[in-house]
């Protein structure tokens, strides 16, 4: 089961998170999500064990548990939509595609605000 895990402290390391988890069962693997730009933690990751029983049994137990002062957040990490995980197709977000970027929303609150002066 894939776990996703938030409200990290930022010094804690992968090896920090997988011996957390550990004291529930196996762990697969550990990933903390790192900025692209500055390659800083961003603060959340995903965690996998391979047995559902104990996964949710970490979930249930470390969900809340404060660490460093932050009380951390633990739940199963939900798919994306047809299994893509490329963000740019699944919003749109390609600049030449629809959505947002192409200047609907904008264009909608400036005739709003054209309408109230």
């Amino acid at each position: 089961m894939k776990i996703f895990v938030a409200s990290l402290p930022f010094k804690l390391e992968e090896n920090d998170i997988r011996e957390t988890f550990e004291e529930y069962g196996e762990v697969s693997s550990v990933k903390l999500v790192l900025d692209k730009e500055t390659g800083k933690k961003k603060g959340f990751g995903f965690v996998e064990m391979p047995d559902d029983e104990q996964a949710r049994k970490a979930i249930a137990d470390l969900n809340g548990l404060e660490i460093y002062g932050r009380a951390i957040a633990v739940a199963q990490a939900e798919e994306k939509a047809g299994g893509n995980n490329n963000r740019r197709n699944n919003f749109g977000n390609n600049r030449g595609g629809g959505g947002f970027n192409r200047g609907g929303y904008n264009k909608n609150y400036q005739d709003r605000n054209q309408e109230q002066d």
